[in-house]
Order: C-alpha cells, then sequence, then structure tokens
C-alpha cells in the first residue's frame, strides 16, 4: 500500500511487475499447458512482445485487443503493450460473435490478438471492423505453428519502457454488465499496483514461496490479480490452464502442482464440492488458502469445504471499477456468510437514496472509496457520474453492516424486491436452498401470483443423481420456512439442469426474471 500511494510521476507498471527478479531469474514464473516459463523467459517475452507492437507503427495509448486464452502469451502481450505504452484490452473468451463485433468496435483497436481456438466464433466479428489494420494469431495447442511465436522468434529480448505516467491509462477491461452491452473500464499504472500492494500482500500475504492458481481466468479483473499481477509482484509461480474450469481439472492441477493458493468462485466450489470425484481427489496438503470473489459465498460451502480441504474460503468482494477485492474476510477471521471488513486502504460505507450513511442493520448501497477505483467508462458520460462520485465508487450491492462491523450482502440493487412490504434478498432464500444436500445451485426471482401479489420464485439445479418433483419441491419449501422468515419461502420451484451465468460464474437473474414477465 505504500509503495502505491508513493509512486513516481513517471512510471510504467510493467517495470513494477518485471524489474525485482534479479535473484530469480531461473525460477518459475509460469507453468502453462507447454511447460514452464522462468523469470528470465518471462522478461525476455515481454519485451519481445512489446517490440512487435512497436513494429506495427502503433501510437502511444492505442488499444490492442485481447481476445486470448490462459498461457504464459498472455502475459507477454499484456506487460508487453503496457511497457510499449500502448492500452491492452483483455476481453472474455466465452463471447457470441455479436459481442466481439461491439467490444472491437467500441475499443476502436487497429490490432487484434487472438487464440486460434477462438476463431469460428471470432472472425466473423473481425470481418466488420472498420479500424481494424492487423491482426495476429496465437495457437496455445501448437507453439511450432503460431504465428505469434515466430514473431517472438525474430524479435529483440531488449526493449526501452515507454514514457508513461502513473495517473496514465495503462489498461482496459470491459465489465461483464448484468444488462446491457458492456462498458469498458479505463484503469491506470497505479490502479494495478494498488491492488497488489493491498488485497495481494496485506490480506492474502503472498510471498516468492506461493505456487498461484486461479481458476478464473485472466482476462477479467479477478482473474488478472490472482493470476499475473499478485504473483508478479512478489516473485511467486503461476499455473495457468487454457482450458474452461471444470471440477477434475482442479483436481489435476491441486495433485500436479501443488498449489498453495488457489482463486475460485462460488459456483465452482459447489459444483466441486458436489462432484462424483471429490471422495477421491487428492486432499491437496499444500494449500494454505482458497479465495472466492464474482459473487456471495453461501455459507454451506464454505463449511463444507473447510471441513473438506482443510483450509478456510476468504470470501471477498471486488469488481472490475474497483479491479479486484476490496472488501473481504480474513485469512484468521473467517464469517462464513459475511462479506468481512474494508481490505486496508480502502473505505467502504451504505448509503441511502439521498446518499447519507445508514445505521447498523440498515440497508443500503455499498460504496467504496481506494486508489484502484478506474478513470471511468469509455464514452458513457452519463453511466460514468452515476458510479464514479468523486472519491466514492458506487458498486450496485445492497448489503447491511452489523454493530460489529461486518457487511453482510442482499444483492444487486436490481435484484432486491419487496414481497408483502418487506425487502427480500435473493441471496438468503438461495444460500438457505443451497444448505439441503438436493441442491447444487439456485436462482430467486420475483413473480406475481394470481392476485398481483409479488412472491419469491426459484429457479433450482439439483445434485447429481437427484431427481425433482412435487414432493421434493414441498421438501424444499419446508427446508426454507424453517431457517428463515415464512413469508421468504419460496411459492413456486422450477427445476433446471442449469442456471444462466456470466463468464465470471454470476448468476444472471435478470435472465430468469424476463421469463417470468414473458410467460
Amino acid at each position: 500500500m505504500s509503495q502505491a500511494n508513493a509512486l513516481p510521476r513517471e512510471f510504467n507498471a510493467a517495470d513494477y511487475f518485471l524489474n525485482n527478479h534479479q535473484a530469480r531469474l531461473n525460477k518459475a514464473a509460469f507453468i502453462d499447458d507447454n511447460g514452464t516459463t522462468t523469470y528470465a523467459e518471462l522478461i525476455a517475452g515481454v519485451n519481445k512482445a512489446a517490440n512487435v507492437l512497436r513494429g506495427y507503427g502503433l501510437q502511444p495509448e492505442t488499444r490492442v485487443a485481447m481476445v486470448m486464452l490462459d498461457s504464459v502469451s498472455f502475459p507477454f502481450v499484456f506487460l508487453g503493450a503496457i511497457k510499449a505504452g500502448l492500452v491492452p484490452v483483455p476481453i472474455n473468451t466465452l463471447l457470441t460473435s455479436e459481442n466481439y463485433e461491439y467490444i472491437i468496435r467500441d475499443c476502436r483497436a487497429p490490432l487484434v490478438i487472438s487464440s486460434k481456438a477462438l476463431s469460428p466464433v471470432l472472425q466473423p466479428a473481425l470481418d466488420k471492423q472498420p479500424h481494424l489494420r492487423h491482426q495476429i494469431s496465437v495457437d496455445e495447442a501448437d507453439r511450432v505453428a503460431c504465428e505469434f511465436t515466430s514473431l517472438l522468434d525474430a524479435a529483440s529480448p531488449d526493449a526501452e519502457t515507454a514514457d508513461t505516467r502513473a495517473d496514465d491509462v495503462a489498461f482496459w477491461l470491459y465489465s461483464s454488465g448484468s444488462t446491457g452491452n458492456p462498458k469498458g473500464v479505463k484503469h491506470l499504472h497505479r490502479n494495478i499496483v494498488y491492488t497488489a500492494e493491498t488485497f495481494g500482500r496485506l490480506v492474502l500475504g503472498i510471498s516468492e514461496r506461493d505456487t498461484v492458481f486461479s481458476a478464473a481466468k485472466l482476462f477479467f479483473a479477478y482473474g488478472l490479480g490472482n493470476g499475473l499481477t499478485f504473483p508478479l509482484s512478489v516473485g511467486a509461480t503461476t499455473v495457468l490452464r487454457r482450458e474452461r474450469p471444470i471440477p477434475q481439472l482442479v483436481f489435476d492441477v491441486f495433485a500436479n502442482h501443488k498449489p498453495t493458493l488457489y482463486f475460485g468462485v462460488p459456483t465452482l466450489y459447489a459444483a466441486i464440492l458436489g462432484d462424483e470425484g471429490l471422495a477421491g481427489a487428492r486432499k491437496a496438503d499444500e494449500l494454505r488458502l482458497c479465495v472466492s470473489a464474482g459473487e456471495a459465498l453461501p455459507a454451506d460451502i464454505g463449511e463444507r469445504w473447510e471441513k473438506h480441504f482443510g483450509v478456510p474460503i476468504v470470501d471477498g468482494v471486488g469488481s472490475t471499477e474497483m479491479l479486484h477485492i476490496f472488501l473481504s474476510n480474513r485469512p484468521t477471521d473467517v464469517r462464513y456468510g459475511s462479506s468481512g471488513t474494508a481490505v486496508p486502504g480502502y473505505e467502504v460505507k451504505l448509503v441511502d437514496e439521498s446518499g447519507d450513511e445508514v445505521s447498523a442493520g440498515d440497508i443500503g448501497e455499498l460504496v467504496v472509496n481506494g486508489d484502484s477505483s478506474a478513470e471511468g467508462y469509455w464514452n458513457q458520460r452519463d453511466k460514468s457520474k452515476a458510479t464514479f462520485a468523486g472519491q466514492w465508487t458506487y458498486t450496485g450491492d445492497k448489503y447491511y453492516r452489523n454493530e460489529e462491523g461486518y457487511y453482510y450482502i442482499c444483492g444487486r440493487t436490481d435484484d432486491m424486491f419487496k414481497s408483502g412490504g418487506n425487502w427480500v434478498s435473493p441471496f438468503d432464500i438461495e444460500a438457505c436452498l443451497i444448505s439441503h444436500t438436493a441442491v447444487l445451485e439456485a436462482g430467486v426471482v420475483p413473480r406475481e401470483d394470481d392476485h398481483g401479489n409479488t412472491k419469491p420464485m426459484a429457479f433450482v439445479v439439483l445434485t447429481s443423481g437427484i431427481q425433482g418433483g412435487d414432493a421434493l419441491a414441498a421438501e424444499l419449501q419446508t427446508h426454507v420456512k424453517s431457517k428463515l422468515e415464512k413469508w421468504k419461502y419460496p411459492r413456486w420451484i422450477e427445476f433446471r439442469t442449469e442456471l444462466p451465468k456470466t463468464a465470471t460464474g454470476k448468476i444472471q437473474r435478470y435472465k430468469l426474471r424476463n421469463e417470468q414477465s414473458a410467460s
């Protein structure tokens, strides 16, 4: 935190993450599907990537779109672009052609670097881009035939650092967005250092002795900190996998690479606990800490995980706008069901619709003050003004704070609803449903009954091998009544094989709400 606050005016984030590794040049920086990359190879690769990008004649602050799977090529490009004074824009690798067409047009990138495996979905979007001039292909499965590797091989391993400032824009991320098109979030060089110095060092205690595995991918804020900036800030080792993070992949990484820090999301923690391979999975004795973000972690999931693996899950809250976690439990103070307290270096408070701070026990919107806050949204003036209000950033999350100062989520502002004059938190009902052994996932939305009154409805994904039906629905309703206020129980329960989610694992309740509106 102190280093982040004391940055010089002339500053480049790539140098911060690369220039302090002279004593560990032969140590593994990244282990991906193709093998190990040492810190010496990482530094050379970043320099080569900077020279490759400069070879296209791009002007300072030009955006470079990245549609790349997780491999060592990602940090080469991301840090290489920053070192060259360009602005990398990592983009979700799970989007549709229409999504890609919008984002790449919106950021006006003249150069796109993309994974060959994504070409069938991405290429139709690139064919329609007015600003696109160049494209580089990355083949993570065949480095011999990889265009990007060939370009690196021909480039110099030495590169000058661009003349940038701590307050220059270093990179963009596109918010996942619960509704509408995603927004380009502009982050500064200083922002990326601040998250490493606060949550990375002061909460996680990350050090060069750690081996890190993040199931959350590098293309969004949570994964970028977990798998790139946090470990590089201290000289740790990161395991990268290009495949989708399913339970078996996590078991394999635990067994083969023995990570000490694991980062996941609630839906994946639940899937692992419900997977048939759990009983035979290695206990991962080297694990010292697990982290969850993206959506609130149900208490039952945290308790079951810690019982099985013997290490706690530190649940925290972050956002694309704040770059990483700013409200969190602590490794020695985990209260499952709570989001904990403010991370050192951040202030948080709850406010009502007038902007006045609410009292303990009352529900308010969570706002945060910290030096990782984005400069604003690209080309979205009104939304920037509504979100970034002076030193405070509005999260859109509804919370209450107990008398001890711990924060508890109620839901997104647009997910909350009233039933019988009382506020209903979908998360409370979902967490209660998940505590039943038959339930893997749940999503709760409002629905009107025959009299026009709003009541909760639940969409439920069952644990493998469990069959739904009227008897089970009634059992789940009774279960909720026994644990929550009776008026919160779901009047309707619909069983599903899956729930709609964002790429970060958040349940898209608005899609479930839209189904009810259309029916």
